[in-house]
């Protein structure tokens, strides 16, 4: 059997999740003015240590920073906001580029979501659950 999943180059796999973000509805999409986007091949085993996760969890991306649900006026926040994107997991659960682009909306949405604060059934709501 033909191995069909895509393994994309790092340049092009940025521009997939360029293309994926642009998808996203513009009212969840503003979210993302101050906040980082970054592909990583992988999680670091250090990023797996902190949310306590096994090194054979697979994870598709990652917020990281402070919810804005969670945060005070008066302390801003260290460090910027940022959402992880892996690659490679990605890629091994996806049979195409278009599942691979419709994966990455929605890792990028859930991402978005967990920096407002939203829960799993609001994300259902908007048609991301």
């Amino acid at each position: 059997m033909i191995n069909t999943r895509p393994r994309l180059a790092g340049e092009t796999f940025d521009r997939l999740v360029e293309q994926a973000i642009a998808r996203i509805p513009a009212d969840i999409r503003r979210h993302l003015d101050n906040i980082l986007i970054t592909v990583q091949p992988r999680p670091s085993a250090e990023m797996l240590a902190e949310l306590g996760c096994s090194a054979d969890e697979t994870l598709f991306g990652l917020y990281w920073g402070v919810p804005l649900t969670e945060r005070s006026l008066t302390d801003p926040p260290l460090f910027p906001d940022t959402i992880y994107i892996f690659q490679e997991p990605l890629e091994a659960f996806c049979r195409s580029p278009e599942e691979l682009m419709d994966e990455i909306e929605v890792t990028v949405v859930h991402e978005i979501a967990h920096f407002l604060g939203f829960g799993e059934g609001e994300l259902a709501a908007l048609g991301y659950g």
